[in-house]
């Protein structure tokens, strides 16, 4: 009989060594962070951040009506980008600003025994830059560029140290389920906030104040809530000792980082299906977050839908995803990640169909479709963490997991890109959503190529008993 905690447990050395009770109560405070940062992505960048720019930014560029869409002009580094192609140029810059940041922090995180120090410090850094979108009024739209930017990059820094934790207070067994059950805690905790700030805009008059003031301090609500949340991990998680394969610390940060990740880049090749996975990450995430981003701006600008409509079922998605992020997580313990990823990835390209043939002012249609989204939203992206957790060598999580949160939570810029450039060719957001669907169909068929027990097998990690069983059936 084999010694080995990993061979007898399915875990990495550090969680065999914690009893069951214990892991429980560190993926239940592990579960806050989810609950911490996603109250900043619902109500900001999902929901006020996208229509209150292009206000903003339309109103400096001279557009007289602040409903209508508007395609003039903003200066931008010497650019001249549309108003309302702003907020997808923004999401850009700070995807390709992250490709030179996140490579450090998770080089870093791989040498540290205090992951849950850098998670905490950059999303307490972040809320304090997205804090900053409070002041953004009038015409003043560079300050709410800045702001945005800053505390999407130092969120994207945060979630590096945020997902390497997960495998250090959790068995392959258990994976699936405890990322589900962070993604559905997000839910609630994003669902709750929005629900608050839906009373603070929509009633702005009882409160004695005006709609853009309304929608300033939600966003400066949805900063604190980051901020004051991610206390709750800081204090509860305790401190893991790094994995003895984790990279040497040996030179300066700079070499440690750059140099590791291109290390990591060429090693690459040894694991294949690693690889496979991140390429059809990267399509497939860059539809889901480039939807995401949009929906507010799409169904107020092209669909004519009020901002009561919109918030309303950007807050009934919320709650519904809750259900639908458990729900995978209970499909995956039976049939498995990867085939959930599958099933998930065909029901976003049947949204995206629906969601072109929208007709303008139809709320019954926009609140159905969003239903849909709420299904496989939460769950697609719960179960791409826990999968691509399997096919990291150990020792490896920060710096593998900087390379896929390029690509995480609003971040892309495929898709983002993508959108702002036909929205800015044609006018309309139609042909924007549509050219999505190019996304969501190479994800699908980048997974048909990965075998999910030849990449967690390469990465020397146990398969989880879910894909053994459906691989003999």
């Amino acid at each position: 009989m084999s010694t080995d905690p990993e061979q007898s447990t399915g875990a990495p050395r550090g969680v065999a060594d914690l009893r069951p009770l214990e892991r429980r109560r560190e993926q239940r405070a592990w579960s806050w962070y989810d609950w911490a940062n996603s109250a900043f992505y619902t109500s900001v960048l999902t929901v006020l951040f996208a229509p209150y720019m292009i206000t903003v930014a339309g109103r400096a560029a001279g557009c007289p009506d602040p409903d209508e869409t508007c395609s003039r002009t903003v200066s931008l580094l010497g650019l001249d980008l549309a108003a309302g192609s702003l907020p997808a140029y923004l999401t850009t810059f700070a995807t390709i600003a992250s490709a030179f940041v996140l490579p450090v922090v998770g080089a870093f995180v791989d040498g540290s025994a205090h992951k849950k120090r850098h998670m905490a410090g950059f999303a307490w850094a972040g809320a304090l830059a997205g804090s900053l979108l409070f002041f953004m009024e009038g015409d003043d739209w560079q300050l709410g560029a800045v702001a945005v930017v800053a505390a999407s990059i130092l969120g994207g820094c945060s979630l590096v140290s945020y997902y390497a934790i997960l495998v250090d207070i959790s068995t392959v067994e258990e994976r699936d389920r405890v990322s589900s059950r962070g993604w559905a805690w997000g839910y609630l905790g994003g669902g709750l906030l929005l629900l608050l700030n839906l009373v603070v805009v929509l009633g702005h008059d009882a409160f004695g104040i005006g709609t853009e003031l309304a929608v300033r301090l939600s966003m400066l609500s949805a900063a604190l809530w980051w901020a004051g949340f991610t206390i709750v991990p800081f204090v509860r998680l305790r401190d893991h000792q790094p994995s003895p394969e984790a990279p040497s610390r040996e030179g300066s940060l700079v070499q440690r980082s750059f140099g590791q990740l291109w290390t990591t880049m060429r090693e690459l090749r040894g694991y294949p299906m690693t690889m496979t996975f991140l390429i059809a990450y990267l399509f497939y995430n860059d539809g889901i977050q480039t939807v995401i981003a949009s929906a507010s701006t799409y169904g107020s600008k092209q669909l004519g839908l009020s901002q009561t409509v919109l918030i309303a079922t950007i807050l009934m998605i919320q709650f519904v995803a809750f259900g639908g992020a458990l729900l995978f997580g209970r499909l995956a313990s039976t049939h498995g990640a990867y085939r959930c990823l599958l099933w998930g990835t065909v029901g976003w390209m049947a949204i995206v169909v629906a969601a072109i043939a929208l007709p303008a002012g139809d709320v019954g249609l926009f609140v159905l479709t969003g239903a849909a989204i709420a299904v496989v939203m939460g769950g697609t992206q719960a179960l791409s963490r826990s999968f691509f957790s399997l096919l990291i060598p150990r020792g490896r999580e920060g710096e593998y997991f900087a390379l896929y949160n390029a690509a995480e939570r609003g971040t892309s810029w495929f898709g983002t890109l993508l959108f702002g450039v036909v929205f800015q060719l044609t006018g309309s957001y139609r042909p924007a959503i549509f050219a999505l669907l190019v996304f969501f169909l190479l994800g699908f068929l980048v997974l048909l190529r990965l075998d999910p027990r030849r990449g967690i097998e390469e990465a020397g990690n146990t398969v989880p008993a879910s894909l053994l069983r459906r691989a003999t059936a």
